[in-house]
């Protein structure tokens, strides 16, 4: 009785570990289109004048998850325009994506950003409260985008009041 009881424990771990383990990496997560394909991704840059404007690519491919405002991922091949100022954005950190999403790689696009190979900008400022938006481009126009948490929303989220340079939270935070 003990055997069988040992490998209904097993068989019933093993179950919830690969369910725990689909539902992290592929369940909660979406491919999304750009609005111009029928879907609801709009990618933007913001000038160094404060102007957040469309950014041509191409080559689009993206994920995003209901379940966190952290988990977008995008690659594409960015069309700047020659001499445009762009706002830096200092302290960009990509974030890991699933090993399924395999143009994303978070180390080897860190390790870019380190040597000046590739460069990050302000896509959109609090683009879901306390959250940026930032693009990175590297120096044969590959993009990349990824969602962070920018100053205002880790004191925010952490439970302290909005420093007064930030805006409002909305109700609720």
């Amino acid at each position: 009785m003990g055997k069988v009881l040992s490998i209904a424990i097993l068989v019933a771990a093993a179950i919830a570990g690969g369910a725990l383990y689909y539902l992290q990496v592929y369940h909660f997560y979406d491919e999304v289109l750009l609005t111009r394909d029928g879907g609801v991704v709009e990618m933007k840059i913001t000038l160094a004048s404060g102007t957040v404007i469309d950014l041509p690519v191409s080559d689009f491919r993206a994920i995003d998850a209901d379940s966190s405002p952290i988990r977008f991922r995008a690659c594409f091949t960015a069309h700047l325009p020659q001499d445009v100022g762009l706002v830096p954005y200092p302290g960009a950190e990509p974030l890991n994506a699933p090993a399924w999403f395999d143009c994303f790689d978070a180390k080897a696009l860190g390790a870019a950003l380190g040597e000046g190979r590739a460069r990050a900008y302000m896509g959109e400022e609090n683009i879901r409260y306390g959250i940026d938006r930032i693009i990175a481009i590297t120096q044969d126009g590959r993009g990349y985008a990824w969602h962070q948490i920018n100053r205002c929303g880790e004191i925010v989220f952490d439970g302290q009041p909005a420093p007064a340079d930030c805006p409002k939270p909305p109700q609720g935070n």
